[in-house]
């Protein structure tokens, strides 16, 4: 028998987990997050999607401190940004309306279009928001590293150094 390696084996398992973790924030978000002092979580509550992702445009702004010279390469941000919301939402309204209806099959085809979804709306975001991090300041960037930083999973390898 081959034996697969453990690195991928985690690996796999870890981009699994984070997609279903997105996934679940957003098919159901929670009240509780509203709260939160995480970055991005306090539009979280009961708010519409749409209105979360003008919240967090506007949280991102302020807390990146776009300057006006910046201001156009932020729209192009912003434009990915809603357009990847927009798909989402497309894609968890249908997921939902079908859920009543929808074979084992049916939902894991679903959520596998939504995970697509995600991840090339990440691929969308990284080229729109490149020139924009390019631009920043040192200050700027330091805020932005924390903001797009996934603490969970730096300290989970940082235990199994």
């Amino acid at each position: 028998m081959k034996r697969i390696p453990c690195q991928f084996t985690y690996a796999t398992t870890l981009a699994v987990a984070v997609a279903l973790f997105a996934f679940m924030v957003l098919a159901n978000p929670s009240p509780s997050r509203a709260a939160s002092s995480e970055p991005g979580m306090a539009t979280a509550g009961k708010a519409s999607r749409p209105d979360r992702v003008e919240a967090r445009i506007k949280e991102l702004q302020t807390k990146l401190k776009i300057t006006p010279a910046q201001e156009e390469l932020w729209n192009n941000v912003t434009l990915v940004m809603r357009d990847n919301a927009k798909k989402m939402e497309e894609l968890i309204n249908a997921r939902s309306e079908a859920a009543s209806t929808m074979t084992a099959i049916d939902d894991l085809k679903s959520y596998g279009e939504i995970v697509e979804a995600h991840a090339e709306g990440i691929r969308n975001f990284i080229p729109a928001f490149e020139p924009l991090y390019a631009s920043m300041s040192d200050a700027q960037k330091k805020r932005a590293d924390t903001l797009f930083s996934h603490h969970g999973l730096k300290k989970s390898k940082a235990k199994r150094k």
